[in-house]
């Protein structure tokens, strides 16, 4: 195939590199860039639905994930204040589906997993330590203008994915508003080793408080953990470190081998570009998109994006199908995002972080509470099934 036919992949995240393996495997030369040196470490998306399993499947992935990390059914939330649990599983799934559980997996394990699968492609490569600045498109391709490592140059595909983020290159030089709110909080995500079963913390808790709410997820088969909580946005950053120390005394009373491997502040969001697509330049995941991590719907929503587009692109490079299908891709992302994914999030977030008010609080525990029954918890599982995408080539 020519350069015309490539595939320029800006973000070398899972989204990103899920779809360069998707695109690789369907016989199309795909370049990845990315800005960071190497793959990101800190602290990010950990769950992955029970929904997005079968697309990691299809990709080969799903095995050597859950060796990496495990297998998860059992949740539960906490009403930090009473001490109530109400707990709930995804067995109720046995028999519906061939992966019943989700994936408890650090989002850069998942992409080295996914970058060694892609570098076996001889028609893959990922450049490190080169930033997108600005690109050009026309009729038969995108030039995109970037630095690396030996100076700027210019660099020459087909098509163009942008995978980069919520603070999205791509999307800037595509002159896209990002139209939504930010939160007025500041939240914090901490890995953690502490055994927090010894707390009464089963291995994902949902900790409701509006001053202490917390989502604490077990993260790999040793004590390693994440601890996401929120703060108000005018205390210090410099800070963090010893209110940190203050907020586990307060969550894990008597503790005193705590050993905080890493954290990572950040601002929460619900946004959307206004486009996903600007002729051949395709906007997905956070750089399409950005959420609030209650509930785990970013990532998940940003894998949907992948497994839809790479499939949709694949097909179009090939000639198989018109070009059309990316504009009902984007259309259709966008639409989930906003109707679905979106709400959802600010749900689950409202549900744990915003309970000051007595009243909501309590008609939130009620419908909590109904997830003992097994149609309801089915009916709120099914909600990550509406996520996905029917934009796909037939």
């Amino acid at each position: 195939m020519s350069v015309e036919e490539r595939v320029a992949i800006v973000g070398a995240g899972p989204v990103g590199l899920l779809s360069a393996l998707g695109l690789a495997q369907a016989g199309i030369p795909v370049v990845v860039i990315e800005h960071a040196s190497e793959i990101i470490a800190s602290p990010r998306a950990i769950v992955y639905h029970w929904s997005v399993l079968e697309g990691l499947n299809r990709l080969g992935l799903l095995e050597e994930a859950l060796d990496v990390g495990f297998a998860k059914q059992d949740y539960t939330y906490l009403d930090f204040a009473t001490g109530e649990k109400i707990n709930y599983s995804l067995d109720v799934l046995d028999g519906r589906t061939p992966f019943p559980f989700n994936l408890h997996l650090g989002q850069n394990l998942l992409a080295e997993i996914a970058l060694r699968r892609l570098q076996q492609f001889p028609h893959a490569e990922v450049r490190w330590g080169v930033t997108m600045r600005d690109l050009m498109q026309d009729g038969s391709g995108v030039t995109l203008s970037v630095d690396g490592p030996e100076g700027p140059s210019k660099l020459r595909a087909g098509w163009v994915i942008g995978a980069d983020g919520a603070t999205s290159n791509v999307r800037r030089a595509l002159h896209l508003e990002f139209d939504g709110i930010t939160w007025p909080k500041r939240f914090i995500a901490a890995n953690v080793r502490h055994d927090f079963s010894k707390h009464g913390y089963a291995r994902t808790t949902f900790l409701i408080h509006p001053t202490h709410g917390a989502i604490i997820v077990k993260l790999d088969k040793d004590d390693l953990w994440r601890c996401t909580y929120s703060e108000p946005l005018d205390l210090p950053e410099e800070s963090i470190a010893e209110r940190m120390t203050a907020y586990f005394d307060v969550i894990l009373p008597g503790a005193r081998d705590i050993e905080v491997v890493a954290f990572a502040p950040y601002r929460m969001h619900q946004r959307a570009a206004e486009r996903f697509r600007v002729g051949r330049v395709l906007l997905a995941g956070d750089a399409a998109h950005a959420t609030n991590p209650s509930g785990a719907y970013g990532l998940t929503s940003g894998l949907f994006d992948a497994f839809a587009l790479y499939e949709a692109l694949a097909a179009v490079v090939r000639g198989d199908v018109e070009d059309s299908i990316l504009d009902r891709y984007a259309e259709e992302r966008r639409r989930i995002f906003l109707e679905v994914v979106s709400p959802a999030a600010v749900d689950n977030k409202r549900i744990i972080f915003d309970t000051a008010d007595p009243e909501q609080h309590e008609a939130n525990l009620i419908r909590l509470r109904r997830l003992t029954d097994k149609e309801v918890l089915l009916d709120r599982l099914m909600l990550t099934v509406r996520m996905r995408s029917e934009a796909r080539p037939q």
